[in-house]
């Protein structure tokens, strides 16, 4: 048990510092900041919560937290799992209850994907939550494996060098989102969410097996070539952090017309 615990203990330290190197790095929260945490009920949502409400217990900028969870609607949805764990640890927790399963059901086309639909329903009920409740910015669970596959994903499908970054504002211009685990591998949040014993849940649909192929294949390129060069993901990581655009061939950087192709900055 003291070994376990030990190990608990060095795990959430290591998690702390990259979480809270992310933040200041990218000033991801600012004192007087109302922070909505996206709340699934998987294991990177309650981690991240759980990691920034630690974090806001030890920082000295000000700023208030919230758990944001959005209820698809579904008679399988536990969401009554999460509640009785939130007001364990006194932690506030505003339900969104929409019919998002209903909606897929009706509007997807034949053939297309639940999932995608349902992601972007989703979405759409978060930014209306968050800006509705007054908050300034969206906490998001992605994660470094996230990043490194959705920057694969982007360059095999769409053709463009494009991932998630840090901080960004929502299409709808009114909420900022933020990403404070993308220094954090995958992995790592996998061991923290058994050892906390989170009451994780998924989200009650029938049809979540039928995931985003694409994105499946992505995780295992990753997996794969990390197992062969451990260092992958930090090397995806610095790539993400030092982009050099004199290398690359996008005409809003370069004159190419000219003889000489000066960058332009």
């Amino acid at each position: 048990m003291a070994g376990t615990l030990a190990t608990g203990v060095k795990l959430e330290r290591l998690l702390l510092h990259r979480v809270g190197k992310a933040v200041a790095d990218y000033g991801l929260i600012r004192a007087g900041d109302r922070v909505a945490v996206a709340l699934s009920g998987g294991k990177d949502s309650f981690s991240l919560l759980r990691l920034l409400t630690l974090l806001r217990r030890r920082s000295p900028v000000p700023f208030d937290l919230v758990a944001l969870t959005v209820h698809n609607g579904s008679e399988y949805f536990q969401s009554e799992r999460v509640e009785a764990y939130l007001r364990q640890e006194g932690i506030p927790h505003h339900i969104e209850r929409t019919e998002i399963t209903r909606l897929v059901e009706e509007k997807r086309r034949p053939g297309s994907a639940y999932c995608s639909l349902c992601a972007r329903l989703r979405r759409g009920a978060l930014y209306g939550a968050a800006e509705r409740l007054g908050f300034s910015k969206l906490a998001l669970g992605h994660h470094l494996d996230d990043a490194a596959e959705t920057l694969l994903m982007n360059l095999f499908f769409e053709g463009a060098l494009r991932s998630m970054p840090p901080k960004l504002l929502a299409g709808n211009g009114r909420i900022t989102l933020i990403r404070p685990l993308l220094y954090v591998p995958e992995a790592m949040l996998r061991d923290y969410a058994r050892e906390q014993g989170f009451p994780l849940i998924d989200c009650g649909c029938w049809l979540c097996g039928e995931r985003d192929q694409e994105r499946v294949r992505m995780k295992a390129l990753v997996e794969e070539v990390a197992g062969r060069y451990p260092m992958v993901r930090r090397s995806i990581l610095s790539a993400l952090r030092r982009v050099e655009p004199r290398f690359l061939m996008d005409g809003s950087l370069h004159d190419f017309e000219r003889e000489e192709t000066p960058w332009r900055p």
